[in-house]
This record gives structure tokens, sequence and C-alpha cells, in this order.
């Protein structure tokens, strides 16, 4: 598969919302930028407005989210801004932010996937590189919960996630593959929402998380369904967990290609999992150059 060029957007757009874990308000400011550039947060509510790239290199260990931390900054929940920019294949973008975390919006990227397609894109010059699953790859959590890549019959991204809790949970067992091109994104992952159970709510509340948060700003499962909301598909669940792998592969800063079976699958088991394919990849290279 050749490469594709580099995108950016057209023009800056904002989208505006509540931070889940802090209850700030928060506006993100999206710029154009030139290529090469990659994703960066700024947090411009700090003195000297530091940026962080959103790249791998400035993960920081989180439960439960994906966060980037560098140059005495830190941004927390950058999965769902990075879903709907790889989404829609934006890979060149400045984020100005004046929080410590992302909005919650509804729990789904759909804000910014609007916002974003009101900017429109542009296409640049250079190329956008491209991580290819070459070999098989596994890794598996403490949890026992698992994520496969594999070499894939197509060129592209696509994604199988099952979702399954166990028979004793309010969480239906569900599945979806996805093969992810911006027009599937938009019409089949952007509008998946984050989802928890009831039981979870009150350790979260305890550690200060959620002061602004209802059951109406995502998806709360308790024993007799949804809690003050309505489920958009059947399989909304495992539609959001595409949609945090698709942020999460975005850490590479490539096109990520390839089949990927990933099964109650969490951020950090997606990340490591990114790890693998970078250190395969620069392995070959590595061969490669020397034969």
């Amino acid at each position: 598969m050749s490469l594709r060029s580099q995108r950016t957007i057209r023009q800056e757009t904002t989208a505006e919302g509540v931070g889940f874990l802090t209850g700030a308000d928060v506006t993100l400011r999206f710029l154009p930028a030139p290529e090469n550039h990659g994703i960066v947060f700024q947090r411009v509510d700090l003195n000297g407005k530091p940026c962080v790239p959103a790249t791998h290199e400035f993960l920081v260990p989180r439960q439960r989210r994906t966060g980037i931390s560098g140059n005495g900054a830190t941004i927390e929940l950058v999965e769902h801004v990075m879903s709907a920019l790889a989404g829609l294949q934006v890979d060149n973008c400045l984020i100005e932010i004046n929080a410590p975390e992302t909005p919650g919006f509804d729990g789904s990227c759909k804000a910014v996937v609007d916002a974003l397609l009101i900017a429109d894109f542009e296409e640049q010059s250079a190329e956008k590189p491209m991580l290819r699953v070459s070999q098989p790859l596994h890794v598996i959590a403490d949890d026992g919960s698992t994520i496969d890549a594999r070499p894939f019959g197509r060129d592209g991204l696509t994604i199988t996630y099952v979702l399954d809790y166990g028979a004793t949970s309010p969480i239906s067992a569900q599945n979806c593959t996805v093969n992810v091109t911006p027009e599937s994104f938009v019409n089949d992952i952007c509008f998946a929402r984050t989802f928890i159970l009831d039981s979870e709510i009150a350790s979260l509340k305890a550690l200060g998380y959620g002061p602004r948060t209802t059951a109406k700003d995502l998806l709360v499962f308790s024993a007799d369904g949804v809690l003050d909301n309505k489920l958009k598909t059947d399989d909304e669940c495992a539609r959001h967990k595409i949609l945090d792998c698709i942020g999460d592969f975005a850490l590479t800063g490539c096109d990520v290609q390839g089949y990927f079976n990933a099964w109650r699958t969490g951020h950090q088991t997606n990340h490591e999992l990114m790890r693998q394919l970078q250190d395969t990849a620069a392995e070959h290279q590595t061969k490669s150059q020397v034969a």
C-alpha cells in the first residue's frame, strides 16, 4: 500500500465541555499545523504555555485512561481526542487546552468529530508514516485480557473487540468488527460512549473524581440496566472500546496497518502492544539495513 499524504485542518475550531476527573470547564482549541508537526497539546493555563507531544514517549501510567506528561505539564484523558483525530486522518494539529484534562463531553468523541468536520481538512505534501504488522503479536494483562495483532490480507486497520464480563455482569456480552476509515469512524464509532458500573462510582467519587459528572454524561450500568440514559446500539460498549483502541494506537504517530483482535483489553494493554509493534518494526528495519 502506498503511503497517503499527511493532513491538517483548514481552519481553527473549538470544542468545550466539563472534565470528568476534575469537573473543570475545559476549552479545546484546534489549530492547523505544518507537516511532520504531529499532534501536540499546549497547556495555555500554565506559565510558559508548555507543549506535550501526543506520542508514546510522553505516556504516563494511568488506570482506566490515557495520560501524557512532559515539559512540566500533564494532560489526562487524551484517548478520545486522539481517536477523533486519527479516525478522521488529521495528522498535524496544535491543541490548546486550558485545563489538566480534556472534556468528557457525553463520553464519546462525537463533539470533537463535529468540530473537526466544520474546520474541514487540508492535504499536505509529506507522507504519513506507516506501521504495518509483519508478524503475529500477543499481549496478555494480569487480569487475563488479551490483544493480538497479525498481518491482514488487505490494506488498512481492522479491529475486532470482544467484550464479555461474564454472566453476572449487567453489561451484555457483545462484539464488533470495524474496518477503520474516516467514513466508518464517523458512522459506526465516534458516537459510542464510555461506560462504568454503578458499583464503581462510590470509590471513584471518594478519590475526588467526577464532581460534576452524572449518569446522563456517560453510560452507567446497574443490575436493572442503563441509568438515566439509553444505548445507541446494542454493542455500544464494544464500539467504544474500538474507539479507545484507535486513540491509543494513534500515539505511534503512524497509520497502523493490520488486523487486531481484542478481548476485554484496556489502555495499558493497547499501549504495550503498540510498543511491541514499534520494536518489531525497528528490528526489521535494522536487519534489512544490515543485509
